[in-house]
């Protein structure tokens, strides 16, 4: 069979990473990558993030025409983009149609840099004559009943997770370790400028510590905090709502506390003797720790590993740090890195193969009826 393209589109805050990826004889290899900068200043002359889209599709369509002449490619098979903040929804890949794109920019959960990536896909899959695809959006919902409970009736617990790079990593661990995904208990700690510690159980996402919720605070967002002083700030008229949920998610974390969010830089600051800079760096590990072994308690601790990804995983002296942490609970294995849009094209690939395996939005009702319910 001759070797096919998909092109993979992954927005965040900052950057937007584009990729061509070649499957051959079952392997899934990235042939062109670039990521594409906005500056601050560039990013903050739109009034919201669905106002970004023009702006950036022409960016990426960029990026494709310098590595694509004409509008012809005949090995591309399809178009992934990063699902962005959608309703819970099952794992796996979800075709993308104009209803997906309305509900991606006009009515997502959260506001959020992902949003973008399904409208991307679809317009750049539109131009080349093919399907646009996502998958496992970070509205991956597998909770189990007991995991849903928060203490309260009037507020269910629900999951908001790195569900794309977490999945993935823990297909490349059994591939690691020569098992499959259904014989692994694990917990997989996400670690960028969000942060998702989940609890895998035999290739389930059974749990996790949402990063709306009770996430360990990082780079830039301030993860759970002391309900009562929480409230009592949305009430006190110092704020507006928008203000508020900035300093939480964006200005929150370790920016909040050193004016960067950048962990390189905390890092020299703390080889320079700035105490207060390893304290918060501390605290986060700290947090981090706690929140893994929160997690294996879902497991009754009876758990075949624990795994550091994410882009933080890049720095030996965080993993260092957290493997000594952590290390007599499990054995722990490091895979830098988000992967995302490795992740997409191999998961988006294997959908395909497998003779269109994937779903159409909206979810079908039988599908989510479950998770709506606890709505």
């Amino acid at each position: 069979m001759q070797p096919r393209l998909i092109i993979t589109v992954n927005p965040g805050a900052t950057t937007t990473r584009c990729a061509f990826y070649e499957t051959n004889n079952g392997l899934v290899s990235c042939t062109a990558g670039e990521v594409i900068e906005h500056s601050d200043s560039e990013v903050g002359r739109f009034e919201a993030i669905s106002d970004q889209l023009e702006y950036r599709y022409q960016l990426v369509l960029g990026f494709v025409r310098r590595h694509i002449n004409g509008e012809n490619i005949p090995r591309l098979v399809a178009c992934a983009g990063r699902g962005g903040m959608l309703t819970p929804v099952p794992p796996g890949v979800i075709r993308v149609n104009d209803d997906l794109v309305r509900f991606s920019l006009e009515t997502p959960v959260y506001e959020h840099a992902s949003n973008l990536g399904a409208p991307l896909a679809h317009r750049l899959a539109g131009v080349y004559g093919v399907e646009a695809f996502i998958a496992d959006p970070v509205g991956v919902d597998e909770f189990t009943d007991m995991a849903r409970i928060s203490g309260n009736p009037e507020f269910h617990r629900f999951s908001f997770v790195h569900a794309l790079n977490i999945r993935s990593t823990v297909r490349r661990l059994a591939r690691l370790l020569e098992k499959t995904v259904e014989e692994l208990r694990l917990v997989v700690a996400h670690l960028g400028a969000g942060f998702s510690i989940a609890a895998v159980d035999r290739g389930r996402l059974i749990d996790n510590s949402n990063r709306m919720e009770c996430s360990p605070f990082t780079p830039e967002r301030t993860g759970g905090l002391p309900p009562v002083p929480l409230i009592e700030a949305c009430y006190s008229g110092k704020w507006t709502k928008a203000e508020l949920l900035k300093k939480l998610y964006g200005q929150g974390g370790v920016f909040a506390y050193l004016g960067t969010r950048d962990m390189r830089e905390v890092e020299q600051r703390i080889k320079k003797g700035d105490d207060n800079a390893a304290l918060i760096y501390d605290a986060m590990l700290y947090q981090v720790g706690k929140a893994v072994g929160a997690m294996a308690a879902t497991m009754d601790f009876k758990i075949d590993g624990i795994v550091l990804t994410g882009g933080l995983a890049n720095s030996k002296k965080l993993t260092e740090r957290l493997t000594s942490k952590m290390e007599n609970l499990a054995p722990v294995f490091v895979f830098a890195g988000s992967n995302e849009n490795q992740a997409l094209a191999e998961t988006v690939i294997a959908a395909l193969d497998a003779g269109g395996q994937y779903m159409d939005w909206p979810i079908p009702e039988q599908a989510t009826a479950r998770y709506n319910a606890r709505q």
